[in-house]
């Protein structure tokens, strides 16, 4: 079970146009306005944006929407989602059903958790261990740190090796990309100094 549970907001979806062309999803601490930005593929990230618009409705089902079908058909509740941890810069989730014989817990991707959570309209909770693995912040209100594109763009093309930029200059850049809203680039930041 887990630890005290903190529930998420899907706050939305940015796109990186660098190389990687992944997406950034971000979440928020409903209480302590804490980010936790998750890089998902682009499959997931159209159900996701799907999910975040009740009006679009796909032609056909798409992969979560079938599942949701499917758990409806059968009287299955999608409870709550957890992000449990947070291991290598990989997010673990589960998913909390509830049919007549209980409750059962099964494993998942962050992404197809949430886009089954915003279908299913159930929390999302995660753990403040979570939190301050994967948590990003910014000093907002901070007039040091305003970016320009030209910053950001310098920051992009320089960070090819991010492993050897100091712990006190990967927090200025982390603060860039948050205010940027550049979340992928935030988001390999904040695992660079997990690890020193």
């Amino acid at each position: 079970m887990m630890e005290k549970k903190i529930r998420l907001e899907v706050k939305g979806l940015t796109y990186s146009e660098r190389p990687s062309g992944a997406y950034a999803l971000l979440l928020e601490a409903i209480d302590d306005k804490i980010k936790i930005p998750i890089v998902i593929g682009a499959f997931e990230a159209q159900s996701i944006a799907i999910a975040l618009d009740k009006m679009t409705k796909p032609p056909r089902p798409m992969t979560h929407d079938l599942f949701q079908s499917v758990l409806e058909k059968h009287h299955i509740k999608l409870e709550e989602v957890q992000i449990k941890d947070l291991q290598d810069g990989v997010f673990y989730a589960s998913l909390i059903f509830k049919n007549e014989a209980g409750y059962q817990t099964i494993d998942s991707r962050p992404s197809d958790a949430i886009a089954l959570a915003l279908r299913s309209d159930c929390p999302i909770f995660t753990t403040r261990e979570v939190l301050l693995k994967a948590g990003i912040t910014s000093s907002i209100n901070d007039p040091k740190l305003s970016v320009s594109p030209v910053d950001k763009a310098v920051q992009v093309k320089n960070l090819t090796d991010i492993s050897a930029i100091s712990k006190k200059n990967l927090e200025g850049i982390l603060n860039k990309a948050i205010l940027s809203e550049d979340y992928e680039l935030a988001a390999q930041i904040r695992d660079e100094l997990n690890k020193k």
